[in-house]
C-alpha cells in the first residue's frame, strides 16, 4: 500500500530513487563504566576509533573530484580537523580515566555538553557547527560500536532519509549522485535547506519519524515543491511523476534561452536580477547566466571551516579570486555576520540571548582588530572590478558612522603604508532588524544603498526562530506587518533616489515577484538558481497593473477582503 507523508518542500524539482536510510540518530548509547584495570584497553580502543573514523572521512575526501571547488572540500577538513580537536580526543580520554567510563559513554557525555552550548545559539552558520558536531561524534561511535558507516555505500541515484544532515552532508552526498534527500528534522529557512536550493537538490523536511516508517531500498517519490513523500507508489502515479521530471529537463532547457535577455516587466520596465553567492560555484553560475551583479556575497566561511581567524591576506586573496571570477559583473561584499557565540580572539558569549546579543555589525564595532583585515581586504580587492560593502544587521544611526570613521581610518592607514586600495566605496546596509525598517528615511541619508534581508526581517518581527521545527509554520513573509515594513524600506529609497534591493529567501520566490513589483522592488538578489525562473516570470507581469492592484492591497491590510485582494496578485498574474 502506497505510503504518503507530507513535510516542507524546499526545493522546486521532484526525484525518484531507492531509499537509503542513514543509521546516524539511531545509536543507542547508555551509561557503563569498565573495571579500572581495563582503562589503559578502553582509551587505545577509543583512539583507534577515532583513527578509524578519520580514515572513513578522509575516503570520502579522496573521492571527490579533483575538479571540486577548495570551499567545497573544506566542509571535510573542517570534520578531519574537529577529530583532531582536543575537546573531542583528550576530553573523553580523561573522563575514562577519572570515571572508569567505557568510552562510547564517555564520548557521548562531552557530545552533551558542546551541544548544549550550540543549542543557545541563534546564528544559522553557528548551529551548522552544533550539527557538525554531532556527525563527527556519530563517525566516532558507528567505529567504537563497530557499525558500518555510510561512507562507502554506493549513493548514486538515491534519496537519503535522515533526521538531520549538516551542509557538509549535503555537499558530499551531491557529489556522491543521490536524487534527493529527506529529514526529520529542519526548516526552509535552516543553513542545509538553502544549500540544497543553491545546488538544485529536490528536498523535503520536517518529516517526522520517517526513517522508521520507511524500509532500506524502497521506492521513493520526493516532490520538492509541494513537500509530499510517496513510497511504494503504483505505475501510474511513478508515470505521473516522471512525466513532471520530463518536463523540468525540458523547462531547465528552455529556461537557457533566456540568457542573455534583459529582464522587464510585459510593458518594458526594467528589473535588474541579481545573484547571492556562497560557495566559487555560485561564480560560475553567476557569469554563466548573465545576472546583474551579486547582491549578497556571504563571507562567514572564510571564519568557519578553520581553526583560527583568517589573516588579511587571505581574506584578500579570497575576495580577489572572486572579483576576478567574476570578470566585470559588480559584487556586494557582506561584511562577518557572525554572532558573539563563535570564540574569536579570546572573545566569548556572555549573551544569555545570542540572537539579541552581540552578533554582525556589533561584534565587528566592538572588535576592530578582528574586522580590520576584512575591511583593508575589501578596500584592496576592489581595485580589481567593482565592489560594494554592505553591514548586516543595522539598529541605529552610530553603527553606520563609526562604520564610516572605520573606512576612513582604514584607508588612510592603506595610504600611508603605500598599498593600492579603492577609494569612496559605495556603502550599503541590510534592513533585517524592524528598527531599521522604521528608520530607512534616516538610513538612506547615511548610505548609498539599502538590502532587504527578509530571513531575518521576518524572523525578529513575528518573534519566531525560523530554524526551529517546532515553530517554523508561523514563519509567514506576507504577514501583514511584514509587507509593512518592506514598503516603507521601498518608499525610503524612491524619496531619497537610492537603490533598495531584496536579498532574502522571498525574492526568488515566483510567487512573491508580483507583488514586490506592484510595491515598487526593482533589484532582486536570489540563488543564481532561481535567476532565470524568476526572469521568466517578470516577463508575464504588467507593473502598472501590479502597482494599482498593490497599493489597494496595502490599504486594506488586515480588513476582511486582504487574503482575497493578496491571492488575486500573488495566484494570479
Amino acid at each position: 500500500m502506497t505510503f504518503a507523508g507530507n513535510g516542507i518542500g524546499i526545493t522546486r524539482g521532484v526525484a525518484i530513487g531507492e531509499a537509503h536510510i542513514l543509521q546516524r540518530g539511531l545509536l543507542d548509547i547508555s551509561p557503563r563504566t569498565i573495571d579500572s584495570k581495563n582503562i589503559p584497553g578502553e582509551i587505545k580502543r577509543f583512539r583507534l576509533a577515532i583513527k578509524g573514523a578519520r580514515e572513513r572521512l578522509q575516503g570520502i575526501r579522496e573521492k571527490i573530484p579533483s575538479t571540486t571547488r577548495s570551499d567545497i572540500i573544506a566542509f571535510i577538513d573542517t570534520h578531519l580537523l574537529m577529530m583532531n580537536d582536543a575537546a573531542l580526543v583528550e576530553v573523553p580520554i580523561q573522563l575514562i580515566q577519572q570515571h572508569a567510563y567505557a568510552a562510547e559513554w564517555a564520548l557521548q557525555l562531552q557530545r552533551d555538553s558542546l551541544v548544549q552550548v550550540f543549542d543557545t545559539m541563534d546564528d544559522p552558520y553557528l548551529r551548522t557547527r552544533r550539527d557538525d558536531v554531532e556527525h563527527v561524534v556519530n563517525q566516532i561511535q558507528m567505529s567504537l560500536l563497530d557499525i558500518d558507516g555510510d561512507t562507502e555505500a554506493d549513493l548514486n541515484g538515491k534519496v537519503i532519509l535522515a533526521q538531520d544532515l549538516t551542509p557538509a552532508d549535503t555537499i558530499v552526498m551531491r557529489h556522491q549522485g543521490i536524487a534527493a534527500f529527506i529529514t526529520e528534522f529542519g526548516g526552509p529557512m535552516s543553513h542545509t535547506a538553502i544549500l540544497a536550493r543553491s545546488l538544485g537538490i529536490p528536498a523535503v523536511v520536517g518529516v517526522h519519524n520517517i526513517t522508521r516508517l520507511l524500509r532500506q531500498g524502497e521506492c521513493v517519490v520526493v516532490d520538492g515543491e509541494q513537500g509530499v513523500v510517496l513510497a511504494d507508489a503504483d505505475q501510474s502515479t511513478l508515470a505521473h511523476y516522471q512525466s513532471r521530471i520530463n518536463v523540468a529537463q525540458g523547462r531547465a532547457t528552455q529556461l537557457r534561452s533566456l540568457i542573455g535577455k534583459a529582464a522587464t516587466t510585459r510593458e518594458g520596465v526594467r528589473v535588474h536580477l541579481m545573484a547571492n553567492i556562497e560557495l566559487p560555484e555560485d561564480i560560475e553560475a553567476t557569469r554563466e547566466l548573465q545576472a546583474d551583479a551579486v547582491g549578497l556575497y556571504r563571507t562567514e566561511f572564510l571564519y568557519m571551516n578553520r581553526q583560527g581567524m583568517p589573516d588579511e591576506e587571505e581574506h584578500y586573496q579570497t575576495y580577489r579570486r572572486v572579483v576576478e571570477g567574476l570578470d566585470g559583473i559588480p559584487i556586494t561584499i557582506r561584511t562577518l555576520d557572525l554572532g558573539a557565540d563563535k570564540q574569536v580572539d579570546g572573545c566569548t558569549a556572555t549573551s544569555c540571548n545570542p540572537a539579541l546579543g552581540l552578533r554582525a555589525i556589533r561584534l565587528c564595532l566592538k572588535e576592530p582588530k578582528m574586522f580590520q583585515p576584512q575591511l583593508r581586504a575589501i578596500l584592496r580587492a576592489a581595485v580589481h572590478g567593482p565592489v560594494r560593502i554592505m553591514i548586516p544587521m543595522l539598529s541605529n544611526l552610530q553603527e553606520v558612522r563609526k562604520l564610516k570613521a572605520l573606512i576612513s581610518e582604514t584607508e588612510a592607514d592603506l595610504r600611508h603604508e603605500g598599498i593600492p586600495f579603492a577609494s569612496e566605496i559605495p556603502v550599503g546596509g541590510m534592513i533585517e532588524v524592524p528598527a531599521a525598517a522604521l528608520s530607512a528615511d534616516a538610513f538612506t541619508r547615511e548610505l548609498d544603498f539599502l538590502s532587504i534581508g527578509t530571513n531575518d526581517l521576518i524572523q525578529y518581527t513575528l518573534a519566531i526562530d525560523r530554524v526551529d521545527d517546532e515553530v517554523n509554520y508561523l514563519y509567514d513573509p506576507l504577514h501583514p506587518a511584514i509587507l509593512r515594513l518592506i514598503q516603507m524600506v521601498i518608499t525610503a529609497g524612491e524619496r531619497a533616489g537610492i537603490p533598495v534591493s531584496m536579498c532574502g529567501e522571498m525574492a526568488g520566490d515566483p510567487r512573491y515577484i508580483p507583488l514586490l513589483i506592484g510595491m515598487g522592488l526593482r533589484e532582486f538578489s536570489m540563488q543564481p538558481g532561481s535567476l532565470l525562473i524568476a526572469k521568466e516570470r517578470l516577463f508575464e507581469l504588467d507593473a502598472a497593473k501590479l502597482t494599482r492592484q498593490t497599493r489597494k492591497l496595502m490599504k486594506r491590510l488586515g480588513e476582511s477582503d486582504f487574503e482575497q485582494l493578496l491571492d488575486k496578485i500573488c495566484t494570479r498574474h
